[in-house]
């Protein structure tokens, strides 16, 4: 996955955190990381997708205290007492290296995702989202989002009204939605961090007006039940949370609505399928980019 960045750009000394743990634990990790590093990626340790490394690049010496703190409770709450690596990273270049890392990508027949480092006029041909190369979680280079836009192009004829992006992170999908069919997304994620992105992503897009982006426990938060059930989902998270929400996705899902499922292996979806099909979804369409799989699912009406 990108890098997510907290802002601060420009660095004398830098150090990269690293720290290994399970798939569930990953989000306290990230989150303890985030209260001082410049940028944190979270990356597949394993192929079986159980562990993952949540890694960090900091200021040395910046804000330890609170990332001791940080890393105090992560392990408190998870049980887990992996230990932080830290590595010395040459400082000079770092933000170019960033940039250089973070082209054009052009996904699909319909997008373009460009960061706000790049200059020239978009392709006017291509529907152009715009992030910055700074905190480009989401930023259309990694399979998992690939797929899910190259899907959305295939259902978008069925003109889905009521749309949701579940797990948002950058906001990227939902402004592709907003942006393709022209309607209001709501878009909701755990972290309040990627509330946040996702809302600056929103008005530097010119979408602010149909992006709602909410904070919010997944299929529990007030704002998603209320505006149930849905034509159209996106679930770019990981493979073992799809399953465990598959129930609640075909609970809110309108009879005929499509479901875009993503962040899972090739290897995990047949996993992921039979979750959702015990539930009554059938399988429209597989879309494999590398290693990693996009599940095109719709509810019978």
């Amino acid at each position: 996955m990108a890098p997510r960045s907290i802002g601060r750009r420009h660095a004398s000394a830098l150090e990269t955190l690293s720290i290994t743990v399970e798939e569930p634990f990953v989000p306290l990790f990230e989150q303890a990381l985030m209260c001082a590093c410049e940028t944190v990626g979270i990356f597949e340790a394993d192929d079986a997708q159980k562990y993952w490394r949540v890694e960090g690049v900091k200021d040395t010496g910046f804000k330890e205290d609170e990332l001791e703190n940080a890393l105090a409770v992560a392990r408190m709450l998870t049980g887990c007492e992996a230990e932080l690596e830290r590595t010395p990273t040459e400082s000079e270049g770092w933000l170019a290296r960033t940039y250089e890392s973070f082209p054009q990508q052009n996904v699909g027949k319909r997008f373009a995702i460009r960061g706000t480092h790049l200059h020239g006029a978009p392709d006017q041909s291509r529907l152009t989202i715009t992030l910055d190369a700074g905190i480009a979680f989401g930023s259309g280079e990694h399979g998992s989002t690939r797929g899910c836009l190259r899907a959305l192009e295939m259902v978008a004829y069925r003109k889905p009204q009521r749309i949701l992006d579940m797990g948002c992170g950058s906001g990227i999908l939902a402004m592709a939605a907003a942006k393709l069919l022209h309607r209001p997304v709501l878009a909701v994620d755990i972290e309040p961090w990627s509330v946040r992105t996702a809302k600056l992503n929103a008005r530097l897009n010119g979408q602010g007006n149909l992006l709602d982006c909410r904070f919010g426990n997944g299929w529990q938060t007030e704002a998603v039940r209320a505006k149930a059930p849905y034509d159209l989902v996106f679930a770019n998270i990981l493979a073992r949370p799809l399953c465990r929400m598959a129930q609640s996705l075909a609970l809110n899902l309108a009879p005929n609505g499509t479901a875009i499922l993503a962040g899972l292996l090739y290897s995990q979806a047949r996993m992921v399928l039979a979750a959702h099909q015990r539930q009554g979804l059938v399988l429209e369409r597989i879309l494999r980019e590398g290693d990693w799989a996009t599940l095109i699912l719709r509810r019978r009406g």
